[in-house]
């Protein structure tokens, strides 16, 4: 919620509160208990003032009370329509009542009910003025902004000196033409005796008497211009530039001292911070926020009505609106129950004026001149590069012409490739960790297979045996018997070949003889073959360490995929987000910009006699309040946006003076420093 909303639902519980304590005050009274408790149709009796009640009315008054209560709406703050609506049907309620023959009017119930019902519609007129206020006077910062970068660069003077030339000359150009038809029309009303004579002028004479009329203008205007002509055109554009500027300061000035006003002075009940109305409030009159709801009507027509009157200062605007403000506390307090029911219809009519008229009018009054002193539209800060588009829109199109095969296959290519990359690059890795998790054997990392090692393995062993079998005299001289068969292959399993090596070196002492007639070659073939088993046992360790580690090979697969996806991510990002750069930290430069903001309105303040901020200063602590709820919420996590919201409270409440405001500012910096950096 923001703050307005907050403000609005604050207000709107004082009053819950209120009618909450009259009504306990009403059933602890005598009167209630010897009330008659008759019902005849859908009447019932008034237990104070003994008329019967309107079952009917009462319930649509208690349905559009919870319309317009914030605790039971779906919205805190309505629209203008429906709280229009609400006090339509009140005052057709009022008047059924009134016309009715059998009744005398509203009963003391129904009044009450009334009188709450235009409380809650001013409270909703309440909120939906502060807003308008608030939404209008933010902007102003934003145009503000853009002529003190008009002011500050020559560059930009003379870049919206060009783009405000043609407007200039058209004014000039008008001003001429208007200045030569005064002079035509004078002209010929000063010849009306010759009229027959210039009936008969052809029309180039007359455009040609036209065209001197508007030579002179022209003339005339030189001289009378002459002053300015010592004058830069660059200097001129900074002259005007400076005047926008002090108008629009002005309006957010005037702006903020409204907001201010109506935050410190309008809606305000004599209800503790607790929740429970003071004694002050029970000594004195039932009736006392009836006056102030009355207060606040008025104050909400007066400021809307001054608000955009920018000869005042912000001085004279304030005392404008207290000057215009006409107090009806007394009134209201010690009306009869028919004068109070009139003034709640009264009331209601006065809210449906503001919605209808004032509201509507404020808002045309101030876009009129934000239109005429803000930052001009984009169709004069554009229109010289839109004009150099279509100028050579011509060109561009027999360029693409031209060269619509090469640009077509570039964006085909580009599109392949993207689309390859994606595939080859994220998609198939992503899958191959996946499946590595899972412990699919299709993406196992491999060197060779595992039927290799065991094949050559089962070979060396037949070689072995059968080189044993062949010469039993490398194993002892007797036939081998299956257990000493056995025993050789299990020594082979371990890498052990000795039949084979005694053969081996016995042959190798006469290698000539030992190759032609022994089993030298056969001996070193086998030993190849064990040479071969040893490499394959060894690939077979590497492979076993690579599959330990098949995870870690996947996400370094991976890992080019999705670095160079996040930073085309991020480039994406950053072309589309403009000067405002990452989301994040855009966001935390800008809270920490808006912290600054406040500390320079909270410093630069003027206090009132009793230590507390003016008006002016309080609405432009409010904006800027605001701005910084909104930008905290998307940075701070949920717990810590909560305790943030009570430092905001303690920072926008008037009551602590300004000494108390500023060490809060200072808690907020250093307490949320970790997300401010």
């Amino acid at each position: 919620m923001s703050l307005m909303i907050d403000h609005i639902s604050q207000v709107d519980g004082q009053l819950d509160r209120l009618q909450l304590s009259k009504q306990a005050s009403a059933l602890s009274s005598p009167e209630l208990h010897s009330a008659s408790d008759d019902a005849q149709d859908h009447f019932l009796s008034d237990p104070i003032s003994g008329q019967g009640l309107d079952l009917h009315r009462i319930l649509k008054l208690q349905a559009a009370i919870k319309i317009l209560s914030t605790a039971t709406s779906s919205r805190a703050l309505l629209s203008s329509e429906t709280i229009l609506a609400t006090l339509e049907q009140a005052q057709a309620l009022h008047i059924s009542a009134t016309n009715n023959q059998e009744r005398d009017g509203y009963t003391t119930q129904e009044q009450e009910l009334h009188w709450l019902l235009v409380s809650k519609a001013a409270t909703q007129t309440y909120g939906l003025i502060l807003n308008v206020l608030l939404e209008q006077t933010l902007p102003l910062s934003s145009d503000i902004g853009y002529w003190n970068g008009i002011l500050g660069s020559y560059r930009y003077t003379g870049l919206y000196t060009i783009q405000t030339s043609p407007l200039r000359l058209w004014r000039w150009a008008n001003d001429v033409y208007s200045d030569a038809w005064q002079r035509l029309q004078s002209i010929r009303s000063a010849g009306d005796s010759n009229d027959e004579e210039e009936k008969q002028g052809s029309i180039s004479d007359r455009w040609r008497q036209f065209y001197g009329l508007v030579k002179d203008s022209v003339r005339d205007r030189s001289l009378a211009d002459m002053q300015s002509r010592f004058l830069s055109p660059l200097t001129m554009s900074r002259m005007e530039a400076h005047s926008k500027k002090k108008h629009l300061k002005k309006l957010r000035e005037m702006s903020a001292s409204g907001l201010g006003i109506l935050m410190d002075e309008g809606m305000i009940f004599d209800v503790n911070d607790e929740g429970s109305v003071s004694s002050k409030s029970r000594s004195n009159s039932q009736n006392e926020w009836r006056s102030v709801v009355s207060k606040s009507v008025s104050l909400m027509e007066t400021v809307l009505g001054s608000i955009t009157v920018l000869e005042l200062g912000a001085s004279e605007f304030e005392e404008t609106v207290f000057m215009g403000v006409d107090d009806n506390s007394g009134s209201t307090q010690h009306a009869t129950e028919d004068q109070s029911s009139a003034q709640a219809t009264r009331l209601g009519a006065r809210l449906q004026h503001i919605l209808r008229v004032n509201v509507p009018s404020h808002l045309a009054a101030t876009k009129q001149l934000v239109r005429k002193y803000g930052k001009p539209s984009r169709l004069v800060r554009y229109w010289l590069p839109a004009l150099a588009l279509v100028l050579s829109s011509g060109t561009l199109l027999r360029v693409f012409v031209n060269r619509k095969a090469e640009i077509v296959r570039w964006i085909r290519d580009l599109g392949d490739t993207t689309i390859d990359f994606w595939n080859n690059w994220v998609v198939e890795p992503t899958k191959k960790v996946i499946g590595t998790i899972r412990h699919d054997k299709d993406s196992e990392i491999a060197i060779m297979s595992k039927e290799s090692l065991q094949g050559d393995r089962a070979s060396l062993e037949r070689m072995v045996v059968d080189f044993a079998v062949d010469n039993p005299d490398a194993s002892g001289g007797a036939p081998l018997t299956d257990a000493e068969i056995a025993n050789i292959r299990a020594k082979v399993r371990e890498g052990d070949l000795t039949p084979v090596l005694r053969a081996y070196e016995k042959d190798l002492r006469r290698p000539f003889m030992g190759t032609i007639k022994g089993d030298l070659i056969r001996a070193l073939l086998i030993q190849v073959q064990k040479t071969k088993v040893d490499v394959e046992v060894a690939v077979g360790g590497i492979d076993n360490l690579l599959k330990s580690q098949e995870l870690v090979f996947g996400f370094v697969g991976l890992t080019p995929g999705i670095l160079v996806c996040i930073g085309v991510s991020r480039w994406l990002s950053g072309v589309f987000a403009g000067r405002r750069g990452r989301f994040q930290g855009g966001n935390q430069g800008s809270l920490i910009r808006t912290l600054r903001n406040v500390d320079r309105v909270l410093i630069g303040s003027v206090p009132t006699d009793n230590g507390m901020l003016s008006y002016k200063d309080h609405g432009m602590l409010l904006c800027e309040v605001h701005v910084l709820r909104e930008r905290a919420r998307r940075i701070l996590p949920g717990e810590i946006f909560d305790e943030f919201l009570e430092e905001v409270s303690d920072l926008v409440d008037l009551r602590t003076g300004v000494e108390r405001q500023i060490q809060v500012a200072e808690r907020i910096r250093w307490a949320y420093s970790k997300w401010l950096r």
